[in-house]
């Protein structure tokens, strides 16, 4: 089974790099002419199956690659809930004792009033899963996740068969993975995804 994670495109809070988890942005206009540039330079393909993050960057970000389309939500594969940072950018947040005490555990610690890194992986993993056995059952052969950056490094990091941390696995808005799995294997508690190519990584 091929699967694409793909992550949505640019929201006005992305550009001015704040950090936007359960704020429900919408794509702004050059997040969609990205998109749009990305789909004429080829870098999507057609899938069986299109399952979304509930947020709504995610959710337009699928009716521009695959319109016409059904999405399936996956409520677990939404981004973090940063708590206090959230919809905040460095600037913002320079001076504020928590965020100095974040940035020094190397972004390990807890958000303030938000998810735990442990918290947040584990519900993405859920979600994941869900996916998995959705398209095992129904006998998809090539499914893609339009889901957020975070959702895909937790995923990578724990399954992919090249081992890199966390931060590694940054893409860029409109950026991802193709991954493959054996669904025999995957089945019987084997669960590791062959990465076949990247999708404007960094």
């Amino acid at each position: 089974m091929k699967i694409v994670l793909i992550r949505h495109g640019a929201t006005a809070g992305n550009i001015e790099k704040r950090y936007i988890g359960i704020t429900d942005e919408d794509l702004c206009a050059s997040g969609i002419e990205s998109i749009h540039n990305n789909i004429k330079a080829g870098y999507y393909q057609e899938v069986q199956a299109v399952y979304v993050s509930p947020m709504k960057r995610c959710r337009q970000t699928a009716e521009i690659l695959f319109p016409g389309e059904p999405v399936h939500i996956i409520e677990e594969l939404a981004e973090c809930d940063f708590g206090e940072f959230e919809n905040k950018n460095y600037k913002e947040l320079e001076g504020n004792p928590h965020y100095q005490e974040w940035i020094d555990s190397n972004g390990t610690l807890p958000f303030p009033g938000g998810e735990s890194r442990e918290g947040f992986k584990s519900r993405n993993l859920r979600g994941f899963g869900r996916v998995v056995s959705g398209c095992i059952r129904s006998h998809v052969a090539e499914a893609a996740l339009v889901i957020h950056g975070g959702t895909i490094m937790n995923i990578m990091e724990e399954y992919a068969d090249i081992q890199k941390p966390f931060y590694e696995w940054h893409v860029r808005n409109g950026g991802g993975y193709e991954v493959e799995l054996d669904e025999n294997l995957w089945k019987n508690g084997r669960k590791q995804l062959r990465v076949n190519s990247a999708i404007m990584e960094g």
